[in-house]
């Protein structure tokens, strides 16, 4: 009997692919790569024209002549790898590590599926293929690349700053994302604003109607100042608040696309707390199989590293099966147009949903623990969503005039829920308002009640990792496999620290993206990464030899080292002396850096190994108890400013304070950007900073 040997890179797709195939088939596993390029080198040969030199990866000997054994007994062998770059040259490899290019009496094929089910893996059995350089290529471009710039860049950060740093092709682009987003919220001047809203009485309504002041019939009004709102109650004493215009419409929301890799981060960062690692994590599990009772082992969710939002047409047909028997044939969607794709995408897999719709979170609640069940129903409910018709609103907008002012009253019901019926956004969560039939032009509403209060605008938002992956997205910097691993770096190398979902930057990767903007600024510029990204899509699509991109990249790269390492000799950071006497032996303490900042050392060491924190004094003193006010971090890192004296002077600021009083009610300023505000925020004031 004919023997076939399948060759998978994970252990676990292993137990869900033997379910479908019969006796004389093996499966086995490679468990990832089973080579690379060396670690102690930078792992290609300039000279051969950038040729990479490639070994086996420590441990995978014992994996490797396993899978020679297994070649040895089989007639046919398919590597079933994933189906994208990474998992095409994972297959690669396989063929030079097992030598399969040089078996004469086998037949070597290459299968990819997008969906670990029975029907598609025995699909790809019948229609094998051979193994595409062109994506190998792509993925080749992409290591020797981010070799170039980790390898290159990493040895100077190491020199100039500390050892165990590092540089990244797309995490030093994220880095400075980070860095400038910090920069904005700085500089940023929160800018005075009132808001006025009119509470009126309407005939068969408990509660009052609240109107919002919009300005005159003629423009907009914003209300800067509390001397402007005066002037406008002044002008309303005794008004008569009288319906001026309404009108009834429709509102349709659409439903949502199914997830992409971005999207699926985003919205579980949102909804469900979770990283982007962890969101990847627990999908790599749904796609590569879980035990659900009654079925077996099951691939739950189709590939998950995707930036399409294709569907095919089965998937599509069974989805609306399933809605017109579940929900009803008004809920099932129409048929859409096509939408042109954006040239950052690559279209070369689906989105990313349930392998069967019909194995509903319900049936498989029990089978998954809490996360995998929570990350299954974000994704049946999204794309079940998707194939439904939009959600149909009943609106009412009523236009109140009242002594030449303009105040507008909205409200809405839902008339159809549509796809809300299933799935519905964190951030579209809407209240369903009574309607205002009873209001018509003329109507008479008397004021119960103006409620006025004062605002300030707001900075632009930190980044949270949703956030960071929908900017990196959109600029076309990275592909959905980089996002999780970019993010997770920054953050272990401590250039970033995550708290409360919010990504601040640390005083030490302030220090790495100044050396990076100086002295490698095309690296840290987000348009020269995403030109990378897509002439890597070129070599992917065989448009372009891989090399050529590398043979561009290599010199001027250098040449920056080069300029650098000349350049950057004041960057060092060197012992220095504090006025802090160590009290163990006597000496005058030394500013050290670690790896989470500065810290004051005993010179005496290795014979006192006397260690104490540092903070850093700001030359101001504490608007509390007049102690020295110091530099200090959390513990994830991000910097704020607190009292000496602490504990017992609880003092802290995000900004730095300084030694002028506000004017207007005697509170400390602090510094923001090139100007001073005042620190209490019912105040608002601020004033330009002394040269």
């Amino acid at each position: 009997m004919a023997s076939y040997l399948v060759i998978v890179e994970s252990p676990a797709k292993v137990k869900t692919i033997k379910k479908f195939l019969g006796a004389n088939y093996v499966v086995d596993a490679s468990n990832g790569h089973v080579r690379d390029m060396p670690k102690s080198q930078m792992g290609f040969d300039v000279e051969n024209d950038y040729e990479p030199k490639y070994i086996t990866i420590r441990g995978k000997g014992d994996i490797l002549a396993k899978l020679r054994k297994e070649v040895k007994k089989a007639d046919k062998i398919y590597l079933a790898t994933d189906p994208d770059r990474e998992g095409e040259a994972i297959s690669w490899h396989l063929v030079k590590a097992l030598k399969l290019d040089e078996l004469k009496d086998k037949k070597v094929y290459r299968i990819s599926f997008n969906e670990i089910t029975k029907n598609a893996v025995k699909a790809s059995l019948k229609s094998p293929r051979q193994i595409d350089m062109n994506l190998v290529d792509a993925q080749q471009a992409r290591r020797v690349l981010d070799r170039m710039v980790g390898y290159g860049i990493s040895p100077l950060l190491w020199e100039k700053v500390k050892r165990g740093l590092s540089a990244g092709r797309v995490q030093s682009v994220a880095l400075r994302m980070i860095c400038d987003r910090e920069d904005e919220i700085n500089a940023f001047i929160p800018e005075e604003y009132w808001s006025l809203d009119a509470k009126l009485a309407c005939e068969g309504r408990k509660t009052p109607l609240v109107a919002k002041f919009h300005g005159t019939k003629t423009e907009k009004l914003t209300i800067h100042n509390q001397g402007e709102l005066e002037e406008i109650l002044k002008n309303l004493e005794g008004a008569k608040y009288q319906v001026e215009e309404v009108k009834q419409g429709e509102r349709t929301k659409k439903a949502p696309i199914p997830f992409t890799t971005s999207t699926l981060q985003q919205e579980a960062s949102k909804t469900l707390n979770f990283s982007t690692q962890k969101t990847m994590r627990l999908a790599q599990q749904l796609y590569e199989g879980v035990d659900v009772k009654g079925r077996g082992t099951v691939g739950l969710i189709t590939y998950l590293r995707t930036d399409s939002t294709r569907v095919a047409e089965e998937a599509d047909a069974a989805a609306k099966q399933f809605i017109g028997e579940h929900y009803g044939s008004q809920y099932v969607a129409g048929e859409e147009k096509a939408k042109k794709a954006s040239g950052k995408i690559q279209d070369a897999h689906e989105a990313i949903r349930p392998t069967d719709v019909t194995l509903t979170p319900v049936l498989v609640k029990d089978s998954l623990s809490r996360d995998l069940f929570r990350l299954y129903q974000l994704i049946w409910k999204r794309f079940t969503a998707s194939r439904m018709k939009p959600a149909v609103y009943e609106t009412t907008a009523v236009k109140i005039d009242a002594a030449g002012y303009l105040f507008n009253l909205t409200a809405s019901k839902l008339a159809f829920d549509g796809f809300m019926s299933v799935y519905v956004q964190e951030d579209e969560k809407e209240e369903n308002n009574v309607l205002l039939n009873s209001l018509e032009k003329g109507d008479i509403l008397p004021l119960k009640e103006l409620e006025h209060s004062q605002h300030f605008t707001q900075p632009p938002a930190h980044y949270t990792e949703a956030s960071l992956v929908k900017a990196l997205e959109e600029q076309g910097i990275g592909r959905p496999s980089t996002y999780a691993p970019t993010i997770t770096t920054i953050i272990a190398r401590r250039y970033v620290a995550k708290e409360n979902k919010n990504l601040y930057v640390t005083e030490l990767g302030e220090i790495v993206n100044r050396i990076m903007k100086k002295c490698f600024p095309s690296i840290v510029d987000p348009t020269f990464t995403a030109n990378l990204e897509y002439l890597l899509d070129k070599v992917g699509d065989g448009e372009l030899p891989w090399k050529s991109v590398v043979r561009n990249f290599y010199p001027d790269l250098m040449d920056a080292v080069k300029t650098a390492e000349s350049e950057l000799e004041t960057v060092t950071i060197a012992d220095e002396v504090s006025d802090e006497v160590c009290e163990l032996c006597g000496r005058h303490m030394v500013i050290k850096y670690g790896p989470h900042g500065k810290f004051l050392a005993c010179p005496g060491f290795p014979e006192c190994k006397n260690t104490k924190p540092y903070f850093e004094k700001v030359g101001v003193t504490c608007p509390l108890c007049g102690g020295d006010v110091v530099i200090k971090k959390t513990k994830k890192g991000r910097k704020y400013y607190g009292c000496s004296n602490n504990p017992e002077c609880e003092f802290m600021s995000w900004q730095k304070p300084t030694e002028i009083k506000c004017p207007e009610c005697g509170s400390y300023m602090v510094e923001k950007g090139s100007k001073l505000l005042c620190s209490n925020e019912h105040c608002g004031h601020s004033m330009a900073k002394e040269k």
